[in-house]
């Protein structure tokens, strides 16, 4: 039963990761652009913990975390360049 709610939610996140790219890429603002990285990166990263489930391993839960790491920081980089124009402060 878990090996069919797997595909079927690996699918599903799938399918999602599409239409966020193609959010991505027809977006007609940059905030909707920011608003589909971060979505991406939470995509991705379900897709790696899914995985991670199904082939019973340790390695995708660390790259998931990884993801999650860098899936933040550039979604804060992103959002600090947009709000200011630039992302190291100058005093």
């Amino acid at each position: 039963m878990i090996d069919h709610a797997l595909t079927l939610s690996l699918g599903m996140f799938c399918v999602a990761l599409l239409l966020t790219c193609w959010r991505l890429l027809a977006g007609p603002d940059v905030l909707d652009r920011v608003l589909a990285l971060d979505t991406l990166y939470v995509n991705a990263l379900a897709i790696v913990i899914l995985l991670g489930i199904r082939f019973r391993t340790q390695v995708y839960f660390e790259a998931a975390l990884v993801i999650a790491m860098l899936g933040f920081v550039g979604t804060v980089v992103t959002a600090r360049f947009v709000a200011r124009g630039d992302v190291i402060d100058h005093d």
